[in-house]
């Protein structure tokens, strides 16, 4: 199994996760031509895709699914709440499904398993994906963690983690206040040293991939992601890896 980023951030979200013949892309907030050109970057074409797994219906999740998915032929899952939320964007598209936040299923090779989250959505979820033998882990887009986020995630192979705001920098920036309230509240976004302490609560002994995800261009660095991560790991700076917003992050092996 093994995983790559097309991009993390507010300006829109995809991981590809692949084993053997089988892979799906985690989001979709590019539009057509940029997701095509992003999976190139990967050595992938849109035709290469089983699935689109949706994790919530913000745009920088969602945006770029409908059209993408109908361009391509490719099939789409998503909570029952998520559907509910954006139905009309999906009108008349075949191959949509819905599925209970609580329940696994597969595709192909991968075994998928959602995460209920708390997020300012309507039926938010994130996921593990398996092939069986190993696990990774990909938590975005929440605002606390919860006891059975970090039973999902304790044991895997492999994190890609929110770090998307420094408390410090989020107090002191540009931000209005509404905004500041959301992203710090408990339906908003992990800062630094909330998505450390979920590593301190978790079995990590498995772990050999930990990415820093959906970084704030304003309200974070990756230098301060990278060392409120790699404190409570006990690890060396440059085995934290960053999920970069233009860039993504490249292929990485389980």
């Amino acid at each position: 199994m093994r995983f790559a980023s097309l991009g993390s951030g507010s300006e829109g979200n995809g991981l590809v996760v692949e084993c053997g013949d089988t892979r799906v892309l985690i989001d979709c907030g590019f539009g057509v031509r940029e997701t095509a050109a992003r999976l190139g970057r990967l050595g992938l074409s849109p035709t290469d895709l089983d699935a689109i797994l949706v994790t919530h219906e913000h745009s920088d999740h969602v945006g770029g699914v409908p059209a993408f998915a109908a361009r391509h032929g490719i099939a789409v899952w998503a909570t029952f709440g998520t559907l509910a939320a954006v139905s009309e964007r999906f009108e008349g598209m075949e191959r949509v499904y819905g599925f209970d936040g609580h329940e696994s299923f597969a595709i192909g090779a991968l075994a998928i398993t959602p995460i209920a989250v708390p997020h300012d959505a309507r039926d938010p979820v994130q996921y593990v994906v398996s092939d069986g033998a190993r696990r990774l882990g990909v938590l975005t887009d929440l605002g606390v963690t919860t006891a059975h986020v970090e039973a999902c995630l304790s044991g895997c192979d492999a994190l890609v983690l929110e770090c998307n705001h420094d408390i410090d920098l989020l107090e002191k920036g540009s931000y209005p206040w509404p905004l500041k309230r959301r992203i710090a509240g408990r339906l908003g976004h992990l800062d630094n040293a909330a998505a450390a302490g979920i590593l301190r609560s978790i079995d990590t002994s498995r772990l050999v991939h930990i990415i820093a995800a959906h970084l704030s261009r304003e309200n974070n660095t990756p230098e301060l992601a990278r060392a409120a991560l790699c404190g409570a790991l006990a690890c060396s700076e440059d085995w934290i890896g960053i999920a970069d917003q233009a860039l993504g992050f490249a292929w990485r092996e389980l």
